[in-house]
């Protein structure tokens, strides 16, 4: 049986790093790491092909050659994956989908012959058991939370790997906090359940392997959900590291918490880890609060910041504006905290109401939903009526991001996150790496707005920072994605559906 696996194109949106791509010769930032774990727990005898929209197109030969489509994706792919139901049911082909979008919005997607849902671990076996018995369901759905450590290995064979910046690999599922407006807990629970590290170290050894060499992103959504697993983890990954000369940087997402656990932020700079992206939200008591982001509200947030970067992690951190206590000052709250404490890559967004949240259901509640979401909290569109008002929030939003991406406020708080940032990573700049910088000298040096910035910053650290050139020149071409897309935002009308 021929298999075609797609995942459908992404928006271009912060989050897409559109136009960093272009520096490093690649197409897309991440390969599509579900539907490479769901190969591989197809059948052995079946076919498989994958096509990424983000990296090439579907041809009208690719779905002639499937006797089955696959579909996984996010609910920001929604379009995408509509417009792909299209054309392979036009050409009379059976759709199987399953992810984040179809689990939490199925209605969206008409067209498709058979649901699977939620953890495939558990409802791909029983769907392809029907298969077999030529009595396969519309839907299987399921709330059992697997084992992870059944988990195969990622068929990377399917893709090519020099389309991608980052490899992206998977710890553990689940978070152990109850955020109002996360759906995370929904899809994968508060339990923290993990891989073991013998089982890590075989995906690592088959992506080396594999001939992959440079930056992985550890995808899970708390990585640190489970302190004690982590820390198990990573004493072994140390290893593994010093044994293969470090040929893996990590970067990955986890809880502001990691700044009370010195030897936690100590083990991930052995391990090679460089970023983190860590959900802050907001500066405001009374926003985390309101959004049960108690873990936030017992720390003081510019010292865990400056402790993170002086362990050699970078922060990169989600905002939110939009909560119920929010004021029209808080744009200016946000501004002042996020230049402060020096977080570059901050990525500010509108509150939004995710389906089956309990932000879903409270605001449902007040008859205070206007739509469905678009999946993409960083577009100026919102789904809820606000306390503060549509178009306050929505402008007061587009001004903030477009403020916090011009030139001269960006590269000043690169320079304020360098001032504390103890780089550790190890690795040899590559060639992709110094092919970046030659593109950056000329397309930011020469024809940018912020060419005097870019200049400042590469001759005060090339002199007075030497080992942070690699981060100071990475951080700039990061700006001319941001500040090109808070631009295009800027200049988009307010969309309250």
């Amino acid at each position: 049986m021929n298999i075609l696996l797609v995942n459908p194109s992404y928006p271009d949106t912060f989050w897409s790093f559109k136009h960093v791509l272009r520096f490093v010769s690649r197409k897309a930032a991440f390969p599509p790491l579900g539907l490479l774990t769901v190969a591989a727990m197809l059948p052995g005898g079946w076919d498989k092909r994958l096509v990424d929209l983000n990296v090439e197109e579907l041809t009208d030969e690719h779905i002639a050659w499937a006797d089955m489509v696959f579909i996984g994706a996010m609910l920001v792919q929604k379009d995408g994956a509509q417009e792909v139901i299209r054309r392979c049911k036009e050409a009379g082909k059976r759709i199987v989908a399953g992810g984040p979008a179809f689990t939490s919005s199925p209605h969206l997607f008409p067209g498709v012959d058979h649901l699977v849902l939620n953890e495939a671990e558990v409802t791909l076996p029983l769907f392809i058991r029907d298969l077999a018995a030529g009595e396969p369901k519309p839907v299987y759905t399921s709330d059992e939370k697997p084992d992870i450590t059944r988990t195969p290995v990622p068929m990377w064979s399917l893709m090519k790997l020099k389309n991608y910046a980052t490899m992206s690999v998977q710890f553990s599922r689940g978070c152990p906090f109850n955020c109002e407006f996360c759906d995370i807990i929904i899809m994968n629970g508060r339990v923290p359940r993990t891989k073991t590290p013998n089982q890590m170290l075989r995906e690592l050894t088959s992506l080396r392997a594999a001939g992959w060499r440079g930056s992985v992103f550890i995808v899970d959504d708390n990585f640190i959900g489970n302190k004690d697993k982590v820390k198990e983890f990573l004493r072994a990954l140390i290893a593994w590291q010093k044994e293969h000369h470090y040929p893996f940087k990590f970067l990955t997402e986890a809880s502001l918490n990691l700044a009370q656990d010195e030897q936690l932020m100590t083990l991930m700079s052995m391990a090679n880890f460089h970023k983190v992206f860590l959900g802050i939200e907001s500066p405001s008591p009374e926003s985390l609060k309101e959004c049960s982001k108690h873990q936030n509200t017992v720390l003081d947030l510019s010292k865990a910041v400056d402790s993170i970067h002086a362990h050699g992690l970078q922060v990169m951190a989600g905002f939110i504006v939009g909560f119920d206590s929010d004021t029209d000052k808080i744009f200016d709250i946000q501004m002042d905290f996020i230049q402060k404490v020096g977080v570059v890559t901050a990525m500010v967004g509108v509150l939004t109401a995710l389906p089956g949240t309990r932000l879903w259901h409270r605001l449902k509640a007040e008859n205070r939903l206007l739509c469905d979401t678009s999946g993409e909290n960083t577009d100026g569109s919102l789904n809820f009526i606000p306390k503060m008002g549509a178009d306050t929030l929505l402008q007061g939003y587009k001004d903030l991001v477009n403020t916090l991406y011009t030139p001269k406020i960006y590269y000043k708080r690169i320079n304020m996150f360098l001032s504390k940032y103890k780089p550790t990573a190890r690795g040899r700049p590559t060639m992709s790496d110094m092919a970046a910088f030659m593109r950056s000298l000329w397309l930011i040096g020469m024809r940018s707005r912020a060419r005097r910035h870019y200049w400042r910053l590469i001759f005060k650290t090339g002199f007075t920072r030497f080992r942070s050139l690699p981060t100071a020149v990475d951080l700039a071409i990061q700006g001319l994605h941001f500040e090109k897309c808070a631009r295009k935002m800027q200049q988009s009308e307010n969309v309250a559906c």
